[in-house]
C-alpha cells in the first residue's frame, strides 16, 4: 500500500511540474531536462565501465566532487555519470571536467529507474548525501549493483524513523554501506537495524581545503577592499539582506560589504541595490574601467567565484538560516575567519558543531551581530581565538574522501 501511494505521489509530483513550467524558469528547465535523458545515455554509455554519482543540487554535487577526482585517478578507464535532480546543479556544472556524463534523474518511477539501470549498468552508485529514491534503490539491489550513501546525516524524525516509515526504512537495508557524517547518525541506523554504516565525516571539508590551497587571487577584490575591512556574505535571500543593510549602517565607517545574493536574477539586484541606496554600490557586472575602491558595497551578480571572495573577509555571513535553509558555510570557514548565520541552523551539523565549539555564531538580528563585531574590534584576543578555532575546525575534520576510498 505505502509502495503504491509512494508512487502515486511521484507521478502527482511530476504532472505539477509539468502543469506549472510554462509560469516557472525552474520548473521548465526541470521539465525539459529530462525529455532527451534516455537518448543520451543510449548514445553515450553503452561499452562503458561506469560508476554513477547522484547530487541534487549544486551542494552535493561539490560534497562528491573530492570522490570523484579521487576515482578518476585511481582507474582511469572509469567513466564518471553524474546526475542532478534539480536544475540549479545541472545548469551550474553541466561542463564541469571532472565528469564523463552528466544529465538529470528520471522521475523515480518503477518504469523509468528500470530503464535507466538497464542502460547504464554502473558498476558503482553513490548518492550524495539525501535523495532517497525507492525504486532505483531497488533496482540496483534486484541487479547486484553496490550503492553507497556518502556523507549522509540522519535525524530521528525522518519519516523512515517513523511508523509509517518502516516499509521504507526497511528497504535502505539493501545499501552496501552509509558512510555518515557523525556518531549521532551511525548509532540512529544502527538502533534501527541497519549495520552496513561507517562514520566517515563530510567530503567538503576536503572540497573547500582544496580551494582554498589553489592560487585564487582576485585583483578586483584588492581594489574593492583596500584599506578597510570586508564583511562577505554569501547566498543571501531578502531577510538576510535586510539585516545586513540594519547592520551596515552601523559598521560602514570601518567596513565595506560584499553581497553575494543566492539568486542573481536581475529584479533581486535591482530590489539590493535599491536597498543600500544610501550608500554607494557596485555590481560585479559593471566594475570594468572602473575604481571600484570608491564603492561601499559590491554586489556579485554573477556565480562561480564567492568561493574565492571569501578569502579576502574579516567577518563571513552565511544566508538561508532565516526561511530556505543554510547554505554552505565550510567555504567561508575555511579561511579561518569569524562565520555569522541566522537562527535555523540546526539541521546542519557543521553549524551546529561551529556554534558548539564558539567558532561561528547564531544571529537573529542585526543588534546581535553588531554587539559580537564590536567585541572583535575592542578584544583582538577573542577575534583571534575565534580565527584559530575555525582553523581547527576545518583541519580536524579532513580526510572523509580517503576513509570512503579504502573501504
Amino acid at each position: 500500500m505505502m509502495r503504491f501511494l509512494y508512487s502515486l505521489f511521484i507521478q502527482c509530483f511530476t504532472f505539477f511540474i509539468y502543469i506549472v513550467s510554462p509560469f516557472s524558469k525552474k520548473a521548465k528547465l526541470w521539465c525539459k531536462g529530462r525529455k532527451t535523458v534516455f537518448s543520451f545515455l543510449e548514445k553515450n554509455c553503452v561499452g562503458k565501465e561506469i560508476i554513477w554519482f547522484h547530487c541534487a543540487s549544486l551542494g552535493e554535487f561539490e560534497q562528491g566532487k573530492p570522490l570523484m577526482e579521487k576515482i578518476k585517478q585511481t582507474d582511469s578507464n572509469i567513466s564518471i555519470l553524474v546526475t542532478f535532480f534539480s536544475p540549479s546543479g545541472f545548469e551550474n556544472r553541466k561542463n564541469d571536467p571532472v565528469a564523463d556524463l552528466i544529465t538529470y534523474l528520471p522521475a523515480d518511477t518503477p518504469r523509468n529507474a528500470k530503464k535507466f539501470i538497464q542502460i547504464v549498468n554502473p558498476k558503482k552508485v553513490f548518492f550524495i548525501k539525501y535523495e532517497f529514491w525507492y525504486h532505483y534503490m531497488n533496482q540496483l539491489a534486484e541487479n547486484n549493483i553496490p550503492f553507497y550513501y556518502v556523507s549522509a546525516i540522519f535525524r530521528k524524525n525522518q519519516y523512515f524513523f517513523q511508523n509509517y516509515g518502516k516499509w521504507f526504512l526497511n528497504h535502505l537495508k539493501k545499501c552496501s554501506c552509509f558512510f555518515v557524517q557523525n556518531e549521532t547518525s551511525k548509532n540512529l541506523l544502527l538502533q534501527h537495524g541497519i549495520s552496513n554504516v561507517l562514520v566517515a565525516g563530510d567530503t567538503r571539508f576536503d572540497r573547500v581545503y582544496a580551494i582554498a590551497q589553489q592560487q585564487n587571487e582576485l585583483d578586483f577584490m584588492v581594489s574593492f577592499k583596500n584599506e578597510k575591512k570586508l564583511l562577505v556574505a554569501g547566498s543571501t535571500w531578502a531577510p538576510d539582506e535586510k539585516l545586513l543593510f540594519n547592520l551596515f549602517k552601523n559598521i560602514h565607517s570601518t567596513y565595506k560589504l560584499v553581497i553575494a545574493p543566492h539568486l542573481v536574477e536581475k529584479n533581486h539586484i535591482i530590489k539590493i541595490k535599491n536597498l543600500f541606496s544610501h550608500f554607494s554600490v557596485i555590481c560585479y557586472s559593471e566594475i570594468e574601467e572602473k575604481d571600484i575602491s570608491n564603492y561601499d558595497v559590491f554586489i556579485i551578480d554573477t556565480i562561480g567565484i564567492l568561493k574565492k571572495i571569501y578569502q579576502y573577509a574579516d567577518i563571513s555571513y552565511i544566508g538561508g538560516a532565516f526561511k530556505t535553509g543554510l547554505h554552505n558555510i565550510l567555504e567561508a570557514a575555511v579561511y579561518e575567519k569569524p562565520v555569522f548565520f541566522g537562527p535555523h541552523y540546526q539541521k546542519f551539523n557543521e553549524a551546529v558543531e561551529m556554534v558548539k565549539l564558539g567558532a561561528a555564531f547564531s544571529i537573529s538580528t542585526s543588534d546581535e551581530m553588531l554587539k559580537i563585531i564590536n567585541q572583535f574590534e575592542a578584544q583582538q584576543e577573542f577575534y583571534e581565538t575565534v580565527c584559530t578555532l575555525c582553523k581547527n575546525y576545518i583541519t580536524q575534520n579532513l580526510g572523509a574522501t580517503e576513509r570512503i576510498i579504502k573501504n
